[in-house]
């Protein structure tokens, strides 16, 4: 099946690598988390670092798709591309921390 205009234009080289560095993000992030527990409690899954490895990247990619759909208010002049950094910002951080509680609860976020 062939591409349509609407995909080459939303599925762009951009948005690839932008979900790819918001996956990596989250995968260091979560990593400092997972690794820094010496002793876990009895009362966790055995493979309870499974969640959090798995959720955090993809809401990390989900936070750099994000960011790379917020590029067209950024694109605009003035005012408009201050607030749309700040949004984009602000809500890649909203993102992360979402997955991040999500990947831990019931483990490390009680």
């Amino acid at each position: 099946m062939a591409p349509t205009k609407l995909h080459q234009k939303l599925f762009t080289e951009a948005l690839v690598w932008r979900m790819l560095t918001g996956a990596l993000i989250g995968f260091v992030f979560i990593t400092f988390f997972v690794i820094g527990v010496d002793n876990p409690d009895h009362e966790w899954p055995e493979y309870w670092k499974a969640r959090p490895m798995i959720v955090v990247p993809i809401t990390g990619a989900i936070a750099g798709a994000f960011f790379d759909f917020m590029h067209l208010l950024r694109r605009q002049g003035g005012a408009l591309k201050l607030l749309g950094i700040i949004l984009s910002l602000f809500g890649c951080l909203i993102i992360l921390w979402l997955g991040s509680v999500y990947g831990l609860a019931g483990t490390l976020w009680d």
